[in-house]
């Protein structure tokens, strides 16, 4: 491509009171090379290179056919299924993974920057911006003799970042597309640190009480939208019950999802060892079966409490 780089950049928001951050000037003088004895990312600007290739005049139809819009379910996908590689342990999968969500990064970069927007390039210098910035205690003079003392400086950092992108409420940065009970968990962690949160585990269990009460009155009401409403409430007082014992509701929900898919298996493969389907035993039978199933799949279930990467 003969375009040349549009000029995005914007100015850094000023560093939050009691920080001290290195200035552009001296952010571009800090030495960033790799570090000998490792990667460098040259097989990245290859990558780079092959996307701007396929989607030449005479490259690929199908990656020209394609907007930022239509690549939405693939980005979604593909990080659905690095999640999934970090779960399952498998390491030459997690490689190809997150090879395939690169690849999605890169893509989306090539189309803003064949709009004239920002590059590939503008999108690593302004990660970099944001890191270099939001580490102090590395690149500046920042005392940080903790990880917890790191986390409060970031904290501020980020509020000053918002507040200069026009973002004051504590809520602001959660994406709305976030999966639900992830976005519930991010919820309750960002209005606990401003000072509205439950006293202890004990009183969101019984507000987890109220909001079942309320769905009950909701299905006995036989108003639908009641009934959602309630739901909501209680699913995300439910969230709210496993925060304060530190615990990942999303994380949870996954492993529990993985245990009745395992159970299910079992039960419906014992069924068609007979030449029956799951429709053909009673309510007794399954229910015999699933104890059955449990335990024969109790071995494959990890520890309990067992943070796999959710969140």
């Amino acid at each position: 491509m003969s375009q040349s780089t549009p000029e995005t950049a914007a100015p850094a928001p000023a560093p939050a009171a009691g920080t001290a951050t290195p200035s552009s000037s001296e952010e571009r003088s800090l030495d960033l090379r790799p570090l000998a004895g490792k990667q460098t990312g040259a097989e990245i600007q290859r990558l780079v290179g092959l996307m701007q290739r396929l989607l030449a005049p005479d490259g690929c139809p199908w990656d020209r056919e394609q907007t930022l819009t239509t690549l939405l379910p693939y980005l979604v996908e593909e990080t659905y299924e690095v999640v999934d590689a970090v779960t399952d342990g498998g390491v030459a999968d997690h490689c190809e993974e997150l090879g395939d969500l690169l690849l999605q990064i890169v893509f989306q970069s090539e189309l803003r920057f064949s709009e004239g927007s920002f590059g590939v390039d503008d999108v690593a210098r302004g990660i970099v911006t944001k890191l270099v910035r939001r580490h102090p205690h590395v690149f500046g003079d920042v005392a940080a003799s903790d990880a917890k003392a790191v986390l409060a400086n970031w904290a501020k950092l980020k509020a000053t970042e918002k507040a200069a992108k026009g973002k004051h409420g504590a809520l602001d940065g959660i994406p709305r597309s976030a999966p639900a009970l992830l976005r519930a968990t991010r919820a309750g962690e960002k209005a606990g640190a401003v000072g509205f949160d439950f006293a202890d585990a004990e009183a969101a269990r019984g507000k987890l009480d109220e909001e079942l009460g309320e769905l009950d009155q909701a299905v006995g009401s036989g108003d639908a939208r009641a009934m959602h409403d309630e739901l909501g409430d209680a699913l995300f007082a439910l969230v709210n019950v496993g925060r304060k014992h530190g615990l990942d509701p999303e994380s949870a929900l996954r492993d529990a999802t993985d245990r009745f898919a395992r159970r299910f298996g079992h039960l419906e493969s014992s069924l068609a060892a007979a030449g029956r389907a799951v429709a053909d035993a009673g309510p007794e039978e399954q229910a015999r079966l699933w104890d059955a199933a449990k335990a024969a799949t109790a071995s494959a279930s990890p520890p309990s409490g067992t943070d796999r990467g959710g969140g």
